[in-house]
Formats: structure tokens, sequence, C-alpha cells
């Protein structure tokens, strides 16, 4: 960093010169004053360069788990990168949206206050379309979103909250929720004007080119309470976060997905007459003793042994061990 001269330092400087001490050439390249900095106090820099760094980070692994959630959701392949973080107030954030677009005003579930994610047309419209059926094309121009286009965007937007919600689990547990939706940003009165923001911009390529952005704008205000966390993962991040945090994702989707779940208290023969008669409050032998294990089948196949019980005012069956040998039934 430069080197400050004092008054009497710089008298003895121009001194030195004068008298053919110095050569002008060799004061030039002694220290000079630092040039000033233009610094806006209305738009103060309240993030430090680590937090925009933890909050790219956490953003690059949001961008990577909605691409294959999205991909896998619309039946094409959607290509989701985090392209700039950045802070702005809340003021120069809503200029610089188009009209028209999307905002969905959601609460981040302990902290206090509200975030807006803002899913652009050119984004929504071609996702819009492909559920519908379509090729996931880009209308010529671009309008106004029907009520039904919001209510079907609204539910794609609680998707991605969801897997927000998910990225950020190893800094800080968040819940998102909805509140509500607006299409017009000049409107939306819930973040004060002066209040600063960090905004996360993500580049949206949607099938064959369809590009488009999402923008999520955190308030700092929201975010105060967790800005040390923030800190301190930037600097103790493992270098395998990246495939535990694979890992994590994974066994979180799998545990996501739905499974039948049958159980077999017995079996009988009766005749198709007996059948068709069949009325309530008829008892059938089975072919199984009142203390014996049930059978409890996975997705067809014989996976446990379970006895008969009640929980409260329901039925219920609670696993006794493992059968052996599993027997799949078409």
């Amino acid at each position: 960093m430069p080197e400050v001269l004092s008054q009497a330092e710089i008298d003895a400087l121009l001194t030195a010169v004068s008298t053919g001490q110095i050569k002008p050439e060799e004061a030039a390249a002694l220290p000079t004053v630092q040039a000033l900095k233009r610094y806006d106090f209305r738009r103060p820099n309240k993030f430090t360069k680590d937090q925009l760094r933890t909050l790219q980070i956490l953003h690059e692994n949001l961008a990577r788990i909605l691409s294959g959630f999205l991909s896998g959701y619309l039946r094409t392949n959607v290509s989701i990168a985090v392209s700039s973080v950045e802070q702005f107030t809340f003021d120069d954030f809503s200029r610089s949206l188009p009209m028209p677009t999307l905002l969905t005003i959601f609460s981040l579930s302990p902290l206090k206050g509200m975030a807006v994610m803002e899913t652009n047309p050119h984004f929504l419209f071609p996702v819009i379309d492909l559920l519908f059926g379509g090729p996931g094309d880009v209308p010529k121009k671009v309008r106004e979103l029907t009520s039904i286009e919001i209510s079907v965007a609204k539910k794609i937007n609680a998707k991605i909250l969801e897997n927000l919600s998910f990225a950020w689990s190893d800094v800080f547990s968040v819940t998102p929720e909805i509140e509500t939706v607006e299409t017009n940003p000049r409107f939306q009165q819930v973040i004060s004007p002066s209040e600063v923001v960090v905004v996360i911009t993500f580049s949206t390529v949607v099938g064959t080119g369809a590009r488009g952005y999402i923008n999520l704008c955190l308030p700092h205000v929201t975010l105060e309470p967790v800005l040390v966390q923030l800190s301190s993962y930037y600097h103790t991040t493992p270098a395998g976060l990246q495939e535990d945090s694979a890992k994590k994702e994974l066994e979180y989707w799998i545990n996501q997905v739905p499974v039948d779940l049958a159980v077999v208290a017995g079996e009988t023969e009766i005749a198709v007459r007996e059948f068709l008669n069949l009325q309530v409050g008829d008892v059938l032998p089975l072919d199984r003793g009142v203390n014996a294990d049930l059978d409890v089948y996975v997705s067809g196949q014989l996976r446990y042994k379970a006895q008969a019980g009640t929980v409260g005012r329901y039925l219920a069956v609670q696993i006794t061990s493992l059968a052996e040998g599993g027997e799949f039934v078409g």
C-alpha cells in the first residue's frame, strides 16, 4: 500500500529536487499519496467478500440440484448456472426487472422478513409449455401470464424453493414458504427500497435453447442472523464437500420415492357365488393362526413379517422380523 508523506517530507523532497540532489525522474519513483476511492454512503456494502463467496458456493450447488430435478420433472434437458452474486439496494434491483415478470415473495422460517425470487417469462413460458404437452417454445411476443399460468408457475416455484431449503441445509436450516406472487415489480412493497440485498442471478437453458434467468433476492436484514455462519463456512468447507453433498442429495431424493406397501393377513378359497353374496359383517376363515405373523410386501416383494394391532383408532402392524427368501408376487 502506498505510503502517505508528511508535509515536512514533501518540503524536503522539493528542496532536494531544486538543489539537484535528487533527479526529477527519481522523485517520481518515490511513494506518492494514494488515490482516493469514492464511497456512496447511500449504498453501503454490507456483505463481505467471504460471505458473497459462500453464497455463491451454496447456490452453485442449488443450480446443480435444480438442473437435475427440472430435467427429470420436465422430461427435457435443463441447464442452470450461477451468473453473478452481487449486492444492491432493493430499489436498484426492482428497477432492473423486466415487465411483465413473476415475483414470488416468500419467508425463510425461522429467519425474519421476506425474500423475493424473480422468474422471468423467458424461463417460465418454456416450462409451462412443456407441462402442458408442448415443445417448450418461447412465444414471439412476451405477454402477461394468465391466471392458470400463474397457478402452474407458483407450483414450479414451490418446487424450486424446496430445493433451496436442501441446498442451505449445510449452513442453516430454513423452511421457505410462499406468501404471495406479483406480476408487476413496481407494486412490490414488502422490502424497503433502501434495504441492501444480495442478488443471485441464475442463467437457464430449457430444452433446445430457450434461455432465461432466475433472480434470487435475499435482504441483508433477513440474512443478518446467519452472516457468521456464512463467513465461517467459507473458511472451514472441506475439500470433499461436493461428494458429501451429492450423497446427501441422492439419499434425500431416494427417501422421497413412494413405494407400494401391502400386508397380507391370510388367504382362503371360496366359490364365486359366495364371493358375490358377501355382505358387511361376514366372517371368512383364513389359513393362518391368530398369533401367526403377517406378510408385508414392498413393491410386490415379500420383505418383512409383522403382527397386527392398532394405533389409536387406526389399524396398524408392527414389523417383527425380516422375511427369509423374499418371494416376488407379480
